[in-house]
């Protein structure tokens, strides 16, 4: 049995058909793979805020503590500013990246409660 031969057109018509699905499921991976990184560094923005806010209090707590001769007293209080600091900038960092997310048509979801940490023990 011979198959009948399929004409010009409609050969580029079949290739050009195939060429837009597999451009469609490459784009799809690509986009999913590009919010994964996003997601990845605004992670990363909301640690470095975390620390570097107790960093620059600590530092400043210590300036304070060598030019005025208040030991203890600087670096806790930088410390402490610096840590209160860091947790309001990453409180805004996290609403700012979930105003762009319901934005763009993501709805956040809450994570369900897991269980089976008790259970294992």
């Amino acid at each position: 049995m011979s198959q009948t031969p399929e004409s010009r057109e409609q050969a580029i018509a079949r290739l050009q058909k195939s060429a837009s699905e597999l451009e469609t499921r490459t784009a799809s991976q690509i986009s999913q793979e590009l919010a994964g990184q996003k997601a990845a560094g605004q992670a990363w923005k909301i640690i470095a805020d975390l620390f570097g806010g107790v960093l620059v209090g600590l530092a400043i707590g210590f300036g304070v503590d060598h030019f005025a001769g208040t030991s203890p007293v600087g670096i806790l209080s930088g410390v402490l500013l610096g840590f209160a600091l860091s947790v309001w900038m990453a409180w805004r960092t996290a609403r700012r990246i979930q105003a762009e997310a319901i934005k763009a048509g993501v709805q956040p979801q809450a994570v369900p409660f897991d269980d089976d940490e008790e259970e294992d023990a």
